[in-house]
């Protein structure tokens, strides 16, 4: 059944693009020239709470690059937090790596230094690039940090199985994945995750990865296939599980693609919002990243209040339900899932907005 959601005017919502640099709600640049630390926190939108996203190191071709990937990551953050239902808004920081060895801890506790002066507004996590290690030194240094222990990549990967499971029943009206060809691109901690997920729903895995040793390991062990990195986009199989570099489908690669379900890990999966539409005029079912890979930010909310294993599942679980009434609006309006889904997160954040002027309190996160 579809989901009703009192839509907002998302094209007007979306306008802010990478040139414009007052897009996000704040950014700060940071400078520490004793460890050599420049970094870029971008904080997109706190309606619905504090911003709350990873922090990425990573060598850009200039500053601008990075400032600007920071800002674009920050803003699909804040889609992802609300269509997850999660009481956080968007943000993301990046660290320039800059191609020097620099002492490692001493980079993340002057980056810490820096999120701890913003007072709580900003929630740095793990992504590419960091460790869970590198979130706890920022920790040391004052930050209040999202997950410094505990791994969210199981708990992403179980949200994209569940994704995955509910794209193939909009599809084929099945409810099991026996025989179903799924290609998981990137075999890391949430790819190799996903990909033993799916094979013990009785999919056939294909595995591709840059470390071809890595992705014949992973596909020997479940009894899949290698598939070269080079060879991914063209590979026949029923669905697409993007999970390592963003991007990935662009104008190079959307006509050449040869499955029916696009569902994966990957932060910003699309290169160009339009790429969305063109995956429709194919016949392709795309289910959005910022919904499918919420798993992790669900389970960062689980430490913050506290929830135990049951509930967090269930939780991650319900990733699931979302994405079919995405698929059905989308079905309903002939639209996207991509409109769909950010429509459900505009929606979502207007409404946050209305009761924030009219003193109504705010609603309850998912879940809780």
């Amino acid at each position: 059944m579809a989901t009703t959601v009192r839509t907002p005017d998302v094209a007007a919502a979306l306008t802010a693009t990478d040139d414009q640099p007052f897009r996000s709600e704040q950014l700060v640049l940071c400078r520490d020239d004793e460890t050599g630390l420049r970094a870029a926190i971008a904080i997109d939108d706190t309606t619905l709470g504090p911003a709350l996203g990873g922090v990425r190191y990573k060598r850009y071709a200039d500053d601008r690059a990075g400032i600007v990937e920071a800002q674009r990551l920050a803003a699909a953050m804040t889609l992802k937090n609300a269509a997850a239902g999660l009481p956080y808004g968007g943000g993301k920081s990046v660290i320039l790596e800059n191609g020097a060895e620099p002492d490692r801890d001493a980079l993340m506790a002057a980056f810490g230094r820096f999120v701890a002066r913003l007072g709580g507004l900003y929630l740095p996590g793990v992504d590419m690039g960091t460790t869970t290690g590198d979130l706890a030194t920022m920790g040391t240094a004052g930050a209040t940090v999202s997950c410094a222990s505990d791994d969210p990549s199981p708990w992403t990967a179980l949200g994209v199985r569940a994704s995955i499971l509910a794209a193939v029943r909009h599809v084929d009206g099945r409810e099991d994945l026996d025989g179903v060809r799924v290609l998981v691109q990137g075999a890391g901690h949430v790819g190799a995750a996903l990909a033993r997920h799916v094979a013990g729903d009785g999919a056939t895995v294909l595995v591709a990865d840059v470390d071809d040793a890595r992705a014949r390991a992973l596909a020997a062990e479940l009894g899949g296939e290698a598939v070269p990195a080079d060879a991914v986009i063209g590979t026949r199989c029923d669905v697409y599980a993007p999970c390592a570099v963003a991007r990935v489908i662009s104008d190079e690669t959307v006509d050449r693609l040869d499955c029916r379900i696009v569902a994966g890990a990957a932060n910003d999966t699309l290169s160009d919002r339009a790429h969305a539409d063109r995956l429709a005029a194919r016949g392709i079912v795309y289910v959005p990243d910022f919904v499918a890979n919420a798993g992790g930010v669900i389970h960062i909310h689980a430490l913050r209040v506290g929830w135990d294993e049951p509930r967090l599942r269930a939780a991650v679980e319900a990733i699931g339900g979302r994405v079919s009434g995405i698929l059905a609006d989308a079905d309903a309006t002939e639209g996207t899932p991509l409109l769909a889904a950010e429509a459900v997160a505009l929606a979502r954040i207007a409404d946050a907005r209305e009761r924030r002027r009219a003193g109504v309190p705010g609603e309850e996160a998912v879940g809780a």
